[in-house]
This record gives structure tokens, sequence and C-alpha cells, in this order.
């Protein structure tokens, strides 16, 4: 398959968009404002304003904690988003009186108290005491005749979130977002925008419209839509910081994040299958993509090789269609998987292949390319398509989302490659994407073009650890044979067939524990993956983009990716509580910070909070392979803590009526030392189809020190000598040294199980130096040779944090050494370097041997900290020094690794210091994180 129909959906999208856009010029410059409230009005929930021109507002109390605020310029109202975003906006909710207090009029509910401010008109909204600042207008609200514009003040510690699939770090804070769609899928474009914000001040904002945008988080704030009229609802939380109470009121009103069938968690993977039809715009010589049915021999090869996997998308659209679908779906049946139709021409079949047995669609850019309401409709025909000729619930993809698209639909990062740079920019994407009510964002496994087997192993790890995941096959490296362009789990080599097994095998014995988390989504509006912040919004280190290469997946689990070719992590960010290494054991106090994590190939950077309670299945490959006879507990005791679990069918919408069950579980253990631990489980609360009567039950709980006896109930359970004993035995307990396994027996209601005289795992220290040395301040000092006439390879790029830019010395008439010289901005007790090579695919200017300096002068370097020779590879290369203080660093590059020719490549350069510099960051102001 090649990559003309990529270069199709680019430019349907990028045409369809300009139709949009092309109607909303800027022009700043004729900006107008209402002037002074001349007139103040109540109406049951609705308070009108009349202004000294033509225009006139109006605020409506939706509930003590929403309200909405419209301008209307010329006078007349218009809401050409109607009920499509805002689905819900009546909640029994009856405003109070107002007050004049003089210079403004007020109106204070149980949530905010709201300043509508006389001359001129502005707003400004506080909690209800009427002291604590939300926000408020630093400049009336103005308008041109395409754009309208809100600015508002910004707090010295405030910082914002949100706008939808921002490509890129979720903090927000001085920067210009824009919120729009281009389809363009690089970082810091907006692949499904959301015209939504928060702030850690504690309120949100959604702009009501269809509209295009931008945004600009800078002091003041500019909130830019392109039409020539004002409508915003305001979400008030409990309090500063309380974002997820801000996401709540605000799925409230756009809708909760849909749950999606148990199957859709698992890992899906999208082609062509019919690439025999003349009408197809790819490869029509395929091997083993002749037919559709031709998708069941891949669905062989994923049991096979004992691979979990869950669904299918055995067409792509651009001509390629499908033959026999009923049959191609019975066969994937047979092999536990699940069918949908990946469409780039619209949905009037879909009756028919529900019918047949298709249960997923995927949108594509060709026919929703422009996006906004064009798009927005789209995905709803998905919906109704799906959910009207069957039982099943909705699982649709879509590539343009907008606020409410939370759920209809999984969004994902489009077409992008799969590299090291796209992965690091990636993790926070997805993150951030859970701070505007998005459940299920993806990006495709090693993205659609490109890739490698290191990229991918990589990439499936961490992305094991979010809801929705899918591979994208057709476009990517040639693998693993000459013929083969597919990216699905099972078709690589070892050792990355093994990695992406044993990282999709926990995905699936999570499975229990990811779709409670959907579950509270689902209610609440908190996503199952998080960035740090909605956990942690009084951290100010969890506030800021520091910690945005990690996330939290669920309440109990911390992943932080590696993104670089490397085999170490550093600047791991723990806070408060303790947090167990899910591999090692290893417990630490937070906060913290790790560095020089041991991360070879096969090892994600994973811990799992103290008290976490976390449900597991059996091992199997996909939903329903096995019965669940036995629900694990995997417990990380330490103090109380609790956990409930959710339960349905897995398939069908009966969930909605009530067709669920729950379990409470609660957990007591000491703080830390040894003392009883006891694990109340509570009854299954609930009935849904299929719900066993009863169940065995196991726990593996995590110690240093093993129980003088175990009880369940009245009994006492037998000790067993050897874990072949344990796995013999229906009941009984075994420590291990570092894991306490015990087995309970088959139970159908309320029980407790105690741990006598326990020891809690002692808590670790990270050991200190090798603290990354913040870049913020880094600077090229001098570089002897790059190449900036024929591309853009200048010394600077060595530096800039984006490893898919490289330095490179001057292709013509440059000799080695090469050097460069970097200024850290500040005195360090420098004891590393690390040099990443080219990621570009490109191999000449690795450098051979080479010199390292560091000196409190630009001018003299004195001898050299470290010398040798680096191999001829792209992975990171790490050069450690007794620790040395200065403020300059000198790279010599003294020969080619290859001695391919006379240059120098570098893609990024980073170092650390001994530990005054995670002192020095860690009590950075929270205006400097920001």
């Amino acid at each position: 398959m090649t990559s003309p129909p990529r270069r199709l959906r680019l430019l349907l999208g990028a045409l369809l968009a300009g139709t949009v856009l092309s109607v909303c010029p800027i022009s700043p410059a004729a900006a107008a404002t209402a002037g002074d409230v001349t007139g103040f009005s109540q109406s049951g929930n609705t308070y009108n304003i009349t202004t000294s021109g033509v225009a006139r507002a109006r605020v409506t109390f939706a509930r003590a904690d929403i309200f909405r605020v419209e301008l209307a310029p010329n006078g007349t109202y218009s809401d050409p988003a109607g009920t499509d975003i805002t689905i819900k906006t009546s909640f029994g909710y009856s405003a109070p009186a107002f007050t004049d207090a003089g210079t403004y009029y007020r109106v204070t509910t149980a949530s905010v108290s709201l300043r509508i401010n006389k001359s001129p008109l502005t707003f400004a909204a506080y909690k209800a005491d009427n002291s604590t600042l939300l926000w408020s207008e630093s400049a009336p609200l103005s308008w041109t005749g395409s754009q309208t514009t809100q600015s508002l003040t910004q707090g010295a510690g405030e910082q914002y979130y949100g706008t939808g699939l921002r490509l890129g770090e979720w903090a927000l804070r001085g920067k210009t977002v824009p919120v729009k769609i281009d389809n363009a899928w690089n970082e810091n474009n907006n692949a499904s925008p959301a015209p939504f914000y928060m702030s850690t001040n504690g309120y949100g904002v959604l702009r009501n419209t269809w509209a295009p945008g931008s945004y600009a988080f800078t002091g003041p704030s500019a909130l830019t839509h392109n039409e020539s009229r004002f409508d915003a609802y305001y979400f008030a939380g409990n309090g500063p910081g309380d974002l997820k109470g801000v996401l709540n009121a605000y799925t409230d009103v756009t809708g909760k994040p849909f749950l999606a069938p148990l199957w859709g968690f698992e890992v899906g993977n999208a082609d062509c299958f019919n690439a025999s039809n003349p009408n197809y715009q790819g490869d029509h010589n395929r091997v083993g993509h002749q037919v559709t049915p031709d998708v069941v021999a891949y669905a062989t090869d994923a049991r096979n090789k004992n691979m979990p996997s869950g669904w299918f998308l055995p067409n792509d659209g651009y001509g390629c269609g499908y033959t026999n679908l009923a049959q191609s779906v019975s066969g994937l049946a047979a092999k536990g998987f699940h069918t949908g139709l990946w469409t780039s021409t619209g949905l009037t079949g879909m009756p028919g292949e529900i019918a047949a047995g298709s249960r997923a669609v995927k949108t594509d850019v060709a026919w929703i390319g422009g996006g906004y309401k064009t798009a927005f409709t789209g995905v709803n025909q998905a919906v109704s398509g799906i959910e009207s000729n069957s039982d099943a619930r909705r699982f649709v993809w879509t590539v343009d989302g907008w606020a409410g698209t939370q759920r209809n639909a999984v969004v994902w990062t489009g077409d992008t490659e799969g590299n090291w740079d796209n992965m690091r920019w990636h993790v926070p994407a997805i993150a951030g994407a859970g701070l505007s009510g998005l459940n299920y964002a993806s990006g495709d496994i090693d993205g659609i073009f490109q890739g490698s087997a290191a990229t991918y192993a990589r990439d499936l790890q961490w992305k094991a650890f979010t809801p929705a995941l899918m591979t994208m096959s057709g476009w990517g490296p040639t693998n693993p044979s000459t013929g083969y362009n597919d990216k699905q789990p099972w078709r690589w080599a070892e050792p990355t067939l093994s990695i992406n097994r044993k990282y999709l095998q926990l995905k699936m014995r999570l499975m229990p524990y990811m779709y409670t988390m959907s579950q509270n989504a689902s209610v609440t509006g908190t996503p199952a993956v998080r960035a740090m912040v909605l956990d942690y919004p009084n951290d100010p280190v969890a506030r800021g983009n520091q910690t945005s290469g990690e996330f939290l997946s669920g309440d109990s689990f911390l992943v932080a990716p590696v993104v670089t070719n490397s085999t170490t992590r550093d600047g791991i960010y723990l806070p408060a509580g303790t947090w167990t290494d899910y591999w090692t054991g290893t417990v630490y106090q937070g906060p913290t910070t790790v560095n020089g994590y041991n991360a070879p190939l096969d090892t994600l950077p994973l811990f799992v909070k103290g008290g976490a309670i976390v449900p597991m299945w059996p091992q199997m490959n996909y939903t329903g392979e096995k019965a669940v006879s036995t629900l694990t507990y995997d417990l990380y005791p330490r103090g109380s803590s609790n956990f409930t679990l959710y339960e349905d069918d897995g398939i069908t919408r009966a969930y909605k009526t009530g067709a669920s069950a729950t379990q409470a579980v609660t957990m007591t253990a000491p703080a830390s030392g040894t003392g009883d631990i006891t694990v109340n489980v509570g009854a299954s609360v609930g009935s849904y189809t299929g719900k066993p009567a009863a169940r065995g039950y196991e726990f593996t709980t995590h110690l240093a020190g093993a129980p003088s006896s175990v009880t369940v109930g009245g009994g006492t359970l037998p000790q067993l000598a050897s874990k072949a004993a344990y796995d013999a035995a229906s009941t009984g307990w075994y420590f291990d040294g570092k894991v306490l396994w015990t087995k309970v027996g088959s139970q159908s209601g309320a029980f407790s199980v105690t741990l006598t005289g326990a020891t809690l795992p002692a808590t670790t220290t990270p050991p200190t130096g090798s603290q990354p040395i913040p870049k913020a301040g880094w600077s090229v000092l001098f570089a002897d040779s790059q190449e900036t006439s024929s591309a853009n390879n200048a010394a600077t790029n060595a530096i800039d944090g984006n490893s898919s830019t490289i330095w490179h010395t001057k292709w013509n008439g440059g000799t080695l050494p090469h050097e460069i010289q970097i200024d850290l901005g500040a005195s360090y007790d420098v004891d590393s370097l690390k040099v990443l090579p080219r990621q570009d695919g490109g191999v000449n200017g690795r450098i051979g041997s080479y010199e390292v300096y560091v000196s409190t002068s630009p001018t003299s370097w004195g001898t050299a900290v470290a010398t040798g020779t680096f191999a001829d590879t792209a992975t990171e290369k790490t050069v450690t020094f007794a620790a040395k203080n200065g403020r300059y660093i000198r790279l010599r590059a003294l020969t080619e690794a290859g001695n391919r020719g006379p240059w120098t490549s570098v893609a990024e350069l980073n170092a650390t210091a001994a530990q005054p510099v995670a002192l020095r960051v860690a009590g950075r102001t929270r205006a400097e994180l920001d």
C-alpha cells in the first residue's frame, strides 16, 4: 500500500477546512464594545442587560455552578449550535434575585457570585463569598465583523488546560493554542479541538460555537472565535484547583464520555484486505489482502502467536470496500475478534453492515475533513447506525472531534510517523485530552508511516495503559519480511514480539480495572488516563509541563514512558504518597524525582500508588476466551483505601437501564512497619446477563515480611511450602519474599481477609546525583561548524528538546575535530553528558572518539573531564564523570564513528548534575514552573 491515499486525505481535509476558515478574516483594528449598562432585569433564570449601544447581553443560570453569558452585538441573539454541543442545560434550578451593588449588579448562588460591572459592561466571577476570584475580564467583550474576543486577567500562579486533543504539552500558560481543525497532525496542532478550557482557579469555560478560534493564554488571556457573537458557558468547581468538579459540570452539559464495549479496550487493527478491488487506490497485489475474508488468516496468526487482540477494521475506503462481509465477520468471530469498517465515503450502507455483524466505524477526512458540525454529524450518524440496528454499544473512531465528541467517539492523533519525537509529544497529547473530558484518545501504535522495532515496542507498552489503542497497517516499514508493511503486534521478530505480548497480556489482565475507570468517567467526567494535575492540583510540579511526559492510568498507576532511544529514564516525578516500582517492588516516598531509572527495551517505568486495590482477570487473549472463574485483587497496602469494581455484560446497552453490578472493597493497613491488614470484600450488588452466582478470589499482596497467619472470616488458611503447592491448592497462602499469594476459594457474598502481623516494604529515597539540568536557560556559546545554507541543521537544534532536529556540521569543506560549547545558564555540579545521535534514519556524523570539558569560564577549559569512543549506533550515549562545578560544557568530536566523512551530527544533548539541582528544581516558584 502506498501513500497517495494519505495525500488525498490531506488535500481534501485542507480544502474542506479552508471552506470554513476562509470566511473568517482577522481584523482586530475594527473591534467594538457594548459600552455601559443602561438596564438590568430578571426573568426567571435569565438576567437581561441593555447597553448604551445596540448590543444586548444576557446571563442564564442553569445551575448554581453553571451559567451562560451571551452577547448580541446587533441586539438580536442567535444560536447556531443549538443543542448539538450542549445536550442538557436545564437542571430544575431557580435562580436567585440580583443585587444592585452600586458599580455592579451581583447574582450570588451557592457556588458563585457573578458581578456585572456597569461602566463599561464587563463580567467577573467569584466564589459565593464574593471575594475569591475565579475570573475577571481585563477589557470589555469586543467584536469585529468576523471575530469576538474575551480578555481575562491572569493570576500570578494561574495555569490553564483543555482545548481538546492538542498535540503537545497540556499546561497552556504562555501558549497560544489554535482551536481549529487543519488535519496537519503535527506538534502544537489540534487534532480534535474543543472550545473549552479550565483554570487552576477552579473554573472552566465552553464557547458554545462551531466557529474556529484561538486562545492566547498570555497576560491577559485573549480568547477569540471567528464569529460576531459571544456565547459561553461557565462552570465552577468546589474551590481552587477543583478541576474534577469542573469536568463533571462541563460533561453534565456536553455529555459524559461513552462506555465502550469490553472488546473496544483491546488492541485493534485497520487495514485494507480487499486490495484486488479495481477501485482501490493502493497496491492491488498485496499478498494476503486480495479479498476481505483474507483477514481471517491474520486473525489466525495472532492466535498462533498467543497475542491478545480484539478487533479488525478489514477495509479502509479509498476504493477498497469489502467483499463477503458476513463471512469475514463470522470467520473473525470464530477467532475471538469483532469486526468494524473504516469508511471514507459515508454511512449509507450501515443497516446492512450492522446486520452482517459489523459493530464499529472509523470515520475519515475524505468525507468529514471539514470538521466542526460536518464531522460531528458524521459521528452521530455512525452512532445511530450501530445503535438503531442492534443492541450493541457505540464504538466509533473520529479524526475530527469537537466539544461533545467525548459522548460519542474515540479521537486519535491522525496520520503521524513512527519515530521518537512523535512519541514524545503523543504522551502529553493523549493525557491532556482527558483535561477536556475525552476518555478515549489515542494515536496509531508507532504511527501510520515509518517506524521501527524499538519505537513500536516503546509506543505500544505505554499505550497499553490507555483505554483504546489501534494499529494502522499498510504504510509502515517493510516488516517482518519483504512484501509486508504491516504493523500488527504479532508480526514482529523477537524481542519485539515478546515485548508486545507482555504488555498486551498485562492490559488484558487489567481489563476490570480499566473498565471500572472508564465507567467512572462515564459518570463523573474524570478520564481514565489523566494528566497528573487532575489528582494533584495543588502540587506546583504537577501543575506544569515538568510532568507532561508521564501520566496517571486510573487511580492507581503512574506511567513514565521512555520516548528516546535510551535504556534509562530521567526526571520521573512521583507526587505525595508512596509509589511501588511495579517490576522491582522498590517503594519510593513522594514527592520525589527518580533519575537514571533502568529501563531496557522491555521495561516501561511503571509505579503503583500506595493503598492501591487493582482487580485483575485471569490471563486471556480476548474478552470471553475464558470465564472469570477467579478474580484477583492486586494489593499495595498502605493506610486506609477503597475501590469499587464495576461490571456488566460488556457488550449491550442493557447497563443503561440498570443491568450492572458493583463490588466495594476496602483495605486497612498500617502506614508503615508491621501490623494487621484487613481486606473487606463486599457482596456483588446488582445483576446483569452472565453474572456468576459465585467465583473464586485470589489476593496478591505486596509485602516485605510474611504474616503470622491469614484468616478468612473465622477460619485460618493453611500456609503452603512452595509456589507449586500454592498453584495446586484450592485455598491457602504462600509468601515468595515480596508477594503474599492468597486463595480464599469460591465466594458468593461478602467476606473479609485478615493478614496478622504483616510487614510493609520500607520506603526508599532515590539516589542523589544525576539530576537533569533544566534546559530552559541553555544556549549555544560556540559551534565551529553548522549546516544552515542548505538545511536547518543549526547547532541550536542540539539543545531544542526536539529529537527529530539535528545539529550537522557543514557538508563541504569541513574537517574533524568539531566541537560545540554550551552555556547552561547557571553553575552546576555537572556529573554526566548525554548525547543522542541523529534519529532521522541518517548515520553520517555519529560521534566516534570524543572529549568532554566542564568549566566556569567560556575561555579557559582546562583538561577534559572525560574521553572515550562511542559505538556506531543510534542509541543515546551517556558519559559519566566525577562531578565538576561549571556553567559551560564543551563537547569535542575527534572522529566520526563509521569513518564515513569529516562530519559531526547530534540530535540532542542533555546533562545531569549532583543533588543541589534537584533541590533547586523542586523549590522553583509556581510561576517559574508555569
